[in-house]
């Protein structure tokens, strides 16, 4: 699995709200400030007060059962573990863990790159009520599918090919992105097979990361662009449809049509209205 680069930014949000080992939301409607937040109609609003509350909560609160009373029901049932705090470095999402002071190594945190499948894992555990709560929809959109684990493939009348003569054919630049994101899905499943280290599996996933990603973008802030054997920028699935040029406003929006002659025609300034 690999992140959908247009929700990068919205799957750190998702994380710092649940909890990272048992997937359920950091505050419930115990909390005064997360009971004014849940009241919220409007679901984006709802999702942005409610991050603002979870962000700083740094524990996934367990309730224990009292002794004295076996009969109390216990009503936030959290694990108790530590939550790491996560910042994103490129298009990757990294954790820090603060170590317990009882070790004596309280100023050291643990630093781990947090990878898709374990936040895919996560967001698949998030209840249907926790991720309704942030705004989700259960038909429409759920946490897990900003994760992408399958990509369509676009039909040739998208990205036809040029024939230059009778035998050289150009390929258009999405052809040629889809064959990279197909070879580099290839060599990472060959080397899990092979059992290879650590290390090259990881470089092998964030070269796929980066080629789904460009394939869809090709302007991602901090990130390199990626280049034709050229030296020419590939034209990105976003690119084509963005801006006076694009799909929508270049293609569908005002067609130059046959027939038809300019006119500046306007209302009568006098005119009473």
């Amino acid at each position: 699995p690999v992140f959908h680069v247009g929700f990068i930014a919205k799957i750190k949000k998702v994380c710092e709200c649940v909890c990272m080992h048992c997937g359920k939301l950091l505050l419930d409607e115990h909390n005064e400030l997360m009971r004014q937040a849940l009241a919220i109609k409007d679901s984006k609003k709802r999702f942005a007060a409610i991050w603002t509350l979870c962000k700083t909560k740094m524990v996934c609160e367990t309730d224990v059962p009292s002794e004295n009373d076996p009969t109390q029901l216990v009503s936030r049932g959290g694990c108790g573990n530590t939550q790491p705090t996560i910042r994103k470095d490129g298009l990757k999402l990294v954790g820090s863990w603060k170590k317990d002071r009882a070790t004596g190594d309280a100023d050291e945190p643990e630093l781990r790159v947090l990878s898709t499948e374990e936040i895919l894992n996560i967001f698949k555990h998030i209840s249907v009520k926790d991720f309704t709560s942030l705004g989700f929809n259960e038909v429409f959109s759920r946490p897990e599918w900003m994760i992408l684990t399958c990509l369509p493939v676009p039909p040739p009348p998208v990205r036809p090919s040029i024939s230059f003569n009778e035998s050289q054919r150009g390929e258009d630049d999405l052809t040629f992105k889809l064959a990279d994101i197909l070879k580099a899905n290839i060599s990472l499943e060959t080397l899990e097979h092979n059992g290879a280290p650590h290390h090259a599996i990881e470089e092998a996933e964030s070269l796929l990361q980066f080629h789904v990603a460009t394939y869809m973008d090709n302007d991602i802030a901090g990130q390199p662009q990626a280049l034709q054997k050229s030296g020419r920028p590939v034209k990105s699935i976003r690119a084509r449809l963005k801006g006076k040029e694009g799909r929508i406003r270049g293609n569908l929006m005002g067609k130059r049509v046959d027939f038809s002659a300019r006119t500046v025609i306007s209302g009568d300034p006098n005119l009473e209205l």
